[in-house]
């Protein structure tokens, strides 16, 4: 059984007044190309399929000709509802799409049993069984309980997942004791797992419930497919626990990344292989930094990555003590007859949060929402206690809107 692994396309994203819509189009372009040159029988997305719950309908067309495309090949496909998915925009289409070879499972559903399947060969022997876990929202599988701390709702919410996870693997295992194959099983998963390497553009989905879900936790599967890191990577080593990373850079901390999908070789004595397959890069992001007298000469060799056709988006970051006020229009003159657009002009992260309050030129886009709440308390004089508490209590706040959020 050959599977390719992919996740976190965020197809409609809206990048900082760019649209990705070229990119996404020649990434999937070039994943059918794969999928036909590698004789693929299954593709597995594990999750963040769109970017907003209510996508653009460029968007949508995008994902309904790939549906269309693989089917045309003869490769079967698995969708993942993730954090950023809406459950009702994937699940409206999933009858219609069940007639082409695709499954979607939007979120955790109420019979268990359908996130159970058996993946068929290109010759239609059954050739693994999937245990289909999208990505789990708190509400999905337990109730929150009046007086409980954050630490209690983390525990909860950990004990949920893995009974989760739990009774899915079980009922795979049935099923495949039913047909009487020695079939591999493989599990998904859109989560941060404890060890995992995230960056800027990946949101936090757990806060103040899950913050990482422990590895040893997972049931006893042949592979499992994560999602929701945009950097690929093994988990704590293990070559069958992956996250295959996004297929496109989806922030500047992620331009010097080599992306990639993950080819997935399984048959009865189990996992086989895992070939990383490099995902051409379609639109230069550079992230350069410097001070004025050598931002010129950076963004000059980054220039050198594009053309006139397909001009690199850059970041400028600049030195915090070379903060001016016309720092836009130098950078601008800096980059005249250069093949490049300047998306974003922010100074060193480093001394953002320290010098919030006393600078009027920070703002706060350079800060996460509990860095600019760190930066509040230090401003008054509290005990250490009390600081404690209300640092706990905003994290269960923002837990219990994110939570609610649709």
């Amino acid at each position: 059984m050959r599977l390719l692994h992919t996740s976190d396309w965020h197809l409609g994203q809206h990048f900082m007044g760019k649209t990705r819509h070229a990119e996404h189009q020649a990434f999937l372009d070039w994943l059918i190309d794969e999928v036909r040159e590698r004789a693929v029988d299954a593709v597995i997305v594990a999750g963040d399929v769109f970017d907003t719950g209510t996508p653009p309908s460029y968007a949508r067309e995008l994902y309904n000709r790939l549906v269309v495309a693989l089917h045309e090949t003869g490769t079967a496909l698995v969708v993942l509802g993730g954090n950023h998915d809406s459950a009702a925009t994937l699940g409206e289409s999933r009858p219609l799409l069940s007639c082409l070879g695709a499954t979607v499972v939007p979120g955790v559903e109420e019979d268990t049993a359908r996130q159970v399947l058996v993946l068929g060969q290109r010759d239609g022997s059954p050739g693994a069984i999937v245990c289909a876990v999208p990505f789990i929202r708190a509400r999905d599988v337990m109730q929150s309980r009046a007086g409980q701390s954050a630490d209690d709702k983390q525990l909860s919410l950990q004990d949920a997942i893995h009974r989760h996870y739990r009774t899915v693997y079980r009922l795979a295992c049935e099923r495949r004791d039913e047909l009487g194959l020695p079939l591999p099983i493989v599990a998904t998963g859109h989560l941060t797992t404890v060890g995992a390497s995230a960056g800027e553009s990946v949101r936090e989905i757990y806060v103040g419930a899950l913050e990482a879900f422990p590895t040893a936790s997972f049931p006893p599967a042949d592979y499992l497919a994560l999602g929701h890191i945009h950097r690929p990577q093994k988990v704590g080593g293990f070559e069958h626990i992956r996250y295959c990373g996004s297929p496109i850079p989806l922030g500047f901390d992620e331009a010097g990344q080599q992306k990639e999908v993950l080819l997935v070789d399984l048959d009865a004595s189990g996992l086989t292989g895992v070939t990383p397959l490099p995902v051409p890069r379609f639109q230069e992001l550079v992230s350069v930094k410097g001070n004025l007298a050598t931002l010129r000469e950076v963004i000059e060799d980054a220039a050198k990555q594009g053309d006139e056709t397909v001009p690199v988006w850059l970041e400028v970051v600049v030195a915090a003590d070379d903060y001016l006020a016309d720092l836009p229009s130098r950078i601008q003159t800096m980059t005249e007859g250069l093949p490049v657009e300047v998306l974003r002009i922010r100074r060193e992260r480093g001394n953002a949060a320290a010098t919030l309050a006393s600078d009027p030129g920070m703002t706060l886009d350079e800060l996460t929402p509990f860095e600019v709440f760190a930066r509040r308390l230090q401003g008054e004089t509290l005990e250490d206690g009390l600081r404690a508490q209300l640092e706990t209590r905003y994290r269960e706040i923002v837990a219990d809107l994110r939570e609610t959020a649709p």
